[in-house]
């Protein structure tokens, strides 16, 4: 989609839908000479009629015949709550509205969206539009919008040249969350670790700059990761660690991404009950997320060293496949008891967290969709942060805030160690019966030594479930605004 920024009194004959965001205390300062008089009167009365609420999901639809243009007002919710992720939730819904009418262009006013007091940008406007129009096709065609077209309508005039960075950053973020949808959406028989590693070196065509290296069984075997080999070894699909090379700059220590890409997860020989196991297609989507947040830094060309490695690998029963009570030693030396085959992605992630330390990172997170015991103690709306530096887990905590993927920080007290003893290896794969998400996390910590590290429990965010069923492309959005804010 085109964008523009013209200023308000400019727009006659410009758009077919004007688009005016109204809190719930209805003020309408914000439209200055936009609309024709005899439209605002419309609009006056209809609020002073009570019949619009300025709620999340309402609106209301005029014809400003002067100005050769409809007007949708829709509805912000209150500025005491406004924020990122309500204002994704007003623009997506009336987007999807104006997608059933024959519209070619439209405009929003965002003289009230964007302030000082409101934690809103322009490229999150941006952002949030484009993720608007996102529908997943299993066809190689996408789904196009009849949109083409969005102006940004405000009093005062926006340099073209902020204007043009902001669009251009708000489109990259975009994309990389499509991405991540695309994948986590993408049916398991065809997203398997081979597909995902293809996917992630068609990235090398948009940047000069990004270098993929792809290690197959043999090369893991010969480094060491027999942890992240005994989850794929039920599978005919052989598993995969992919690193995604982005370093612009010389002798400056990376960011580095690291992502579980089970691509699909029966829980192996500890099997899953049946309900719901389709959804376990999703448990790609913290590698989804890395190769998405790898697009959106390739497209930015962004001056910071970002490294994104994915462990990939499909979970199944079988005859060759790993058994409660099997021991395997992991890349670092240390030995692993498995007494539950489901607890697979920490399994894989100690050894690409082990191989990632060769980058010498500066940073080194980690996403993934490790324990349902997340999902039961926080829900679906944040993510759970662990972090071994509390200066790390402040950084995220901020771009958290700032994008509306939201996160909630869980303690690595000494006493969640303790639960991991095993008499016969280094540290067995699970805890006790509470805190799995806390035990899971120190399970990783115990490959993280010496490296500022967090992890991202996205078990419960990474997709939804009803209706709206799809990958939601969390935490690709945190992620990049993570990086821009650590150059």
């Amino acid at each position: 989609m085109d964008y523009k920024s013209l200023i308000s009194g400019k727009l006659k004959g410009n758009t077919d839908i004007y688009l005016i965001g109204v809190f719930a205390d209805k003020k309408l300062t914000h439209l200055n000479k936009s609309v024709s008089e005899i439209t605002l009167k419309l609009i006056k009365k209809c609020i002073d009629d009570n019949n619009f609420t300025g709620d999340i999901g309402d609106n209301r639809t005029f014809d400003d015949l002067e100005n050769k243009f409809q007007i949708t007002l829709f509805g912000l919710g209150t500025k005491e709550k406004f924020g990122p992720i309500s204002f994704s939730r007003s623009i997506s819904l009336i987007i999807k509205k104006i997608e059933m009418t024959n519209a070619k262009s439209l405009s929003l006013n965002i003289d009230n969206i964007i302030s000082n007091k409101l934690a809103i940008s322009a490229e999150f406007i941006v952002s949030s539009i484009e993720n608007s129009f996102y529908k997943y096709s299993h066809k190689k065609d996408k789904v196009v919008s009849k949109i083409k077209e969005c102006n940004f309508i405000s009093k005062n005039a926006i340099s073209s040249k902020s204007f043009n960075k902001s669009v251009s950053i708000g489109k990259a973020i975009a994309s990389g969350i499509g991405l991540a949808k695309d994948l986590g959406n993408t049916p398991p028989n065809i997203c398997t670790p081979t597909y995902l590693s293809a996917e992630a070196i068609k990235l090398k065509k948009i940047n000069k700059l990004i270098k993929i290296t792809v290690l197959n069984e043999a090369k893991m075997k010969s480094l060491g990761m027999g942890s992240l080999l005994s989850v794929s070894q039920g599978s005919k699909q052989p598993a995969k660690l992919v690193s995604i090379e982005y370093m612009p700059l010389k002798n400056k220590a990376p960011i580095v991404l690291v992502g579980k890409g089970i691509t699909f997860d029966t829980g192996g020989i500890s099997l899953k009950p049946s309900p719901n196991m389709d959804e376990m297609k999703f448990d790609m989507s913290g590698a989804g997320s890395v190769i998405g947040t790898m697009k959106a830094v390739a497209e930015m060309n962004i001056k910071t060293n970002v490294v994104g490695i994915i462990a990939c690998a499909e979970n199944m029963p079988g005859s060759q496949a790993t058994r409660p009570g099997d021991v395997v030693t992991s890349m670092s030396g240390i030995t692993i008891e498995i007494l539950n085959t489901d607890a697979e992605g920490r399994l894989v992630l100690c050894d690409a967290l082990t191989y990632a330390k060769k980058y010498k990172p500066r940073y080194m997170l980690d996403m993934a969709t490790l324990t349902g015991a997340c999902l039961v103690g926080l829900g679906k709306y944040p993510s759970g942060l662990f972090s071994n530096s509390e200066k790390l887990a402040g950084l995220i905590k901020k771009s958290a805030d700032k994008t509306g993927d939201r996160v909630w920080q869980l303690p690595l007290y000494d006493d969640y160690f303790k639960e991991l003893k095993t008499n016969f290896a280094d540290i067995q794969n699970i805890g006790g019966r509470y805190g799995g998400a806390i035990t899971a996390a120190a399970f990783l910590a115990k490959f993280t030594e010496g490296i500022d590290w967090a992890h991202l429990d996205i078990a419960g965010t990474a997709w939804e479930v009803g209706e709206n069923k799809g990958s939601t492309g969390r935490p690709v959005s945190l992620l990049i605004d993570f990086i821009l804010s650590n150059q």
